[in-house]
């Protein structure tokens, strides 16, 4: 793969680009950019130019803010970045913070200064910061004044973190970053950087606990914006985004910022994006679009049979969780339109496998987005008959490049990336998700997916929420052991084991039913929603 020119000065990043023969295969056709492009640049002042001045692009922290005032803000920060800090291209910034539309313009002013932003989540502690100042070598970080404590922490006892800025995460724009901005001009001409510079580390935990960082290029921050969300969400200027991804995962800054901000459309941001949040986000400004994983949606399935009006919807993402047929079905049933499952990588930047609006089924991953290819492969990287499960091999115009890290070699085999998930391919090329490769479960001899149990569980009345994981066990080598949530008032006893396990065999082969039950309060999760099985295997 030849890269093109690049406008970075520091060149920290494109030094630590895996070797050419360690890349997954890159497939442009389709996507043409310029030589020299700035992301940010593309999402805000182009916009403006195309006549979206007026149009809403932020709704957060109590008021609506355009296109305009948008990219108004971004530049001035831009200025104060470049000018009062010293930030050139290629620096590493790192942003601390909740989802609110401060992020979004600090985001959108240090990719406009030329620097390589890493978004970070609020929930981090000094040393989990420090483990990535560390790998991406950060000398600056931007941090919401309510977040500082951990950062300074961090900072404290870092070699390479100089300088850390506080910013106004409220509307109030009383910090220092903010006050230095508000004497900037609002036109910022933006370095030439080059669409194959570095734009985004997004960072992922590695099952060691090191995290590795994937390094997202200019072109392909609009790449996921003109496959997945022009092809499949159809997004128009009059969209109205909603989700509870935090913007530091790719996925939220995906679907909460760049799909919206290619289109013209608006993105409506929550600090607490509790289902109920979002519940009522979507009623006040009718939004349409909403990104979240299934057990948000099982809480507004119920909010909607109590009167919520969630009918300005007209797309459910459903990824994070691979999603249970009943949910899917119950949406169906109180909505008439599908949700979308769709599965994506931190390593490929969003989604690249889904459903669609017209081609979709229940338990089902759909087809690859536009761009994209993706096969079932057995250890040899040979490609496996329809309807067997093996491990998902995937390329097309993103692809994983991580920031010098041995374990490229295991993400990317033969030019395709390797996910780390089983799949399988029904005759008609629709892909089917089985579990986490190492979370199918081989019990006396069969492959049992843990997701297809917790969706047998799920049609039950009684379950509220389940997650299913694979015990050692001395006969069968590993068993079915589910952690169930019980709906309000049922008893957790032995007659209720008895009732489910007989439920699941019903409803899916009965070799796969779970040998034990547990019955928990709540289950382990992330901030965004996700179940951390690998909790439930320390228990």
């Amino acid at each position: 793969m030849m890269l093109g020119p690049s406008g970075h000065v520091d060149s920290f990043t494109r030094d630590r680009l895996p070797p050419a023969d360690q890349w997954p295969e890159i497939r442009l056709e389709g996507f043409d950019y310029p030589d020299y492009m700035n992301a940010a640049v593309e999402l805000t002042d182009r916009m403006v130019e195309r006549g979206f001045g007026d149009h809403t692009a932020l709704i957060g922290n109590g008021r609506q803010r355009t296109y305009k005032e948008l990219t108004d803000w971004s530049n001035r920060i831009a200025h104060a970045l470049v000018e009062d800090y010293g930030v050139k291209p290629g620096n590493r910034v790192l942003i601390r913070s909740a989802n609110n539309p401060a992020m979004v313009a600090c985001w959108l002013a240090a990719t406009k200064a030329g620097a390589v932003v890493v978004n970070t989540m609020p929930m981090l502690r000094a040393g989990e910061l420090g483990q990535i100042v560390d790998r991406a070598e950060i000398e600056f970080a931007l941090c919401d004044t309510r977040l500082m404590e951990e950062l300074v922490a961090c900072a404290k006892h870092s070699q390479h973190l100089k300088t850390v800025i506080g910013f106004d995460g409220n509307a109030n724009h009383d910090a220092e970053l903010d006050r230095v901005a508000l004497s900037k001009s609002v036109r910022f001409t933006a370095p030439p950087v080059g669409r194959d510079d570095v734009a985004l580390i997004g960072f992922t935990s590695g099952t060691t606990g090191e995290p590795k960082g994937a390094l997202a290029f200019h072109r392909d921050l609009l790449i996921i914006a003109d496959g997945y969300a022009r092809e499949v969400l159809g997004v128009t200027p009059e969209d109205v985004f909603v989700g509870s991804p935090p913007l530091a995962f790719t996925f939220g800054l995906g679907g909460l910022a760049v799909f919206p901000l290619r289109f013209g459309a608006a993105a409506a941001l929550l600090e607490q994006a509790t289902p109920t949040n979002m519940i009522e986000l979507i009623q006040t400004h009718k939004a349409t679009v909403c990104f979240t994983a299934p057990t948000a949606y099982r809480v507004m399935l119920k909010a909607m049979s109590e009167g919520a009006d969630l009918s300005s919807l007209r797309a459910a993402v459903s990824a994070g969780e691979t999603l249970p047929a009943p949910v899917y079905e119950e949406w169906m049933a109180k909505t008439g339109k599908p949700m979308l499952d769709g599965i994506g990588a931190t390593e490929m930047l969003h989604i690249f496998l889904t459903n669609r609006f017209d081609d979709h089924r229940p338990g089902c991953t759909g087809r690859p987005v536009t761009g994209y290819e993706a096969r079932i492969v057995d250890e040899n990287m040979q490609e496996m008959p329809r309807g067997e499960v093996g491990r998902l091999a995937v390329r097309g115009p993103t692809g994983c490049r991580y920031l010098a890290d041995e374990r490229q070699m295991k993400y990317v085999r033969d030019g395709w990336n390797l996910t780390g998930d089983s799949f399988w391919q029904d005759e008609d090329g629709r892909f089917h998700f089985a579990a986490r490769s190492d979370d199918m479960i081989i019990s006396a001899g069969y492959n049992i997916a843990g997701p297809e149990v917790e969706a047998a569980l799920l049609s039950h009345p009684d379950v509220v929420e389940c997650a299913v994981i694979g015990c050692p066990d001395e006969e069968r080598g590993q068993i079915v052991e589910a952690h169930v949530v019980l709906a309000e008032g049922r008893e957790p006893d032995a007659l209720m084991v008895k009732l489910l396990q007989d439920h699941v065999k019903r409803v899916i082969a009965p070799y796969k039913y779970p040998r034990r039950v547990v019955f928990v309060r709540a289950l382990p999760k992330t901030q965004t929603g996700k179940i951390q099985r690998f909790r439930l295997r320390q228990s």
